[in-house]
């Protein structure tokens, strides 16, 4: 592994303004007193906005100078060849993606320009411009119904269940031969639903929260037989600033051409939850966070209904590759991870 020391270092993050970019930024401005951080991100209406615009202006309550923002579509070959000529990225983290596995059944167009074109126009950067380390969001989702748990990246993932997971697994594909075409050390992370503060509303304990204040019921998928491998931001984070500042070697073959330096990871919390458990959990630290009241009624607010198209029954990571490279494992449980998605929600919504 080629070590990279990110301290004085310029960095590409884009989909700075979501969830997990924004945390990242913060997390590399507040570590790092030399580097230069240039974030990228389309601004749309995915979900509110208005969400995205806190994110950014927490990072610039720590900006020094040393974070440039820049809206524009990844999309945008100009833009993006543009970027890396004028600032000479040494590290790429590549985070901007349209998300969510149900909206892809009903717009698959924006899928193919964000997570195809998009990521395309990235790989043809990198190999014009060349970096030293070009990390990229996977997903879980590309396991698709694989039976074989926990999953681990050497099983074979090639029986998607949705149109994201699909894009998905392109990007592991295009990294691949592009590692291998140019000899650019590239890593994909696979990351199991990512939870915490600020986080995206589409995601089950954001929107179950806002339906549960308006007193509508929500829908617990597959009768509640569901697992999930939740995995806390700031352990994400953690995860993907180490896998940053360790790229894959670049070696030659007995042919002379490179073997590609590529990877692949999982990030997951490695204990799969039971949704109704999580459920539970999260109704009690928004009665703690003074959310909802305590005498809410959450019984008569939850339906079992039967499985989504798209959605999958368990996910379950397999994290000991990352344990192994890079000596992380996630360490904050549902109970934790909850609670501050609890109390920054009473404080951001002002309930």
């Amino acid at each position: 592994m080629q070590k990279i020391d990110l301290n004085g270092k310029t960095i590409l993050v884009t989909g700075a303004a979501g969830f997990i970019g924004a945390n990242l930024t913060t997390e590399l401005l507040t570590r790092y007193p030399n580097i230069k951080v240039v974030g990228l991100d389309v601004m749309n209406d995915y979900y509110d906005p208005a969400l995205k615009d806190y994110r950014l202006s927490e990072i610039e309550k720590i900006n020094d100078g040393r974070f440039t923002f820049v809206k524009g579509n990844l999309a945008d070959k100009e833009l993006i060849t543009n970027l890396f000529k004028t600032h000479n990225f040494n590290v790429v983290v590549n985070l901007a993606a349209q998300a969510g596995v149900r909206y892809s059944i009903d717009h698959p167009d924006v899928y193919i320009e964000s997570n195809i074109i998009g990521f395309y126009n990235i790989l043809e950067a990198c190999r014009h411009n060349p970096v030293e380390h070009l990390v990229y969001a996977s997903s879980s989702s590309v396991y698709g119904g694989n039976k074989k748990v926990p999953f681990s990246t050497e099983d074979k993932v090639d029986n998607p269940v949705s149109l994201y997971a699909a894009t998905k697994k392109s990007n592991e594909l295009l990294a691949h031969s592009y590692s291998k075409l140019y000899n650019i050390p590239s890593t994909g992370l696979r990351f199991f639903t990512v939870y915490g503060p600020a986080g995206r509303p589409d995601m089950f304990y954001y929107s179950a929260t806002q339906r549960l204040l308006k007193g509508e019921t929500i829908s617990i998928f597959n009768y509640g037989n569901c697992k999930r491998d939740f995995t806390y931001i700031d352990d994400i984070v953690e995860g993907v600033i180490r896998v940053m500042g360790g790229a894959p070697d670049k070696l030659t073959g007995e042919d002379g051409l490179p073997i590609p330096p590529y990877a692949i990871y999982n990030i997951g919390g490695g204990t799969p939850e039971n949704l109704l458990d999580y459920i539970n959990t999260l109704q009690e630290e928004l009665v703690r966070a003074g959310v909802l009241p305590e005498d809410y009624d959450f019984d008569a607010h939850k339906e079992l209904v039967g499985m989504q198209p798209g959605d999958v029954p368990v996910t379950y990571a397999d994290s000991e590759a990352l344990e192994r490279d890079y000596g992380f494992t996630p360490k904050i449980g549902i109970r934790e991870g909850l609670r501050k998605f609890a109390e920054w929600y009473k404080e951001y919504y002002q309930v």
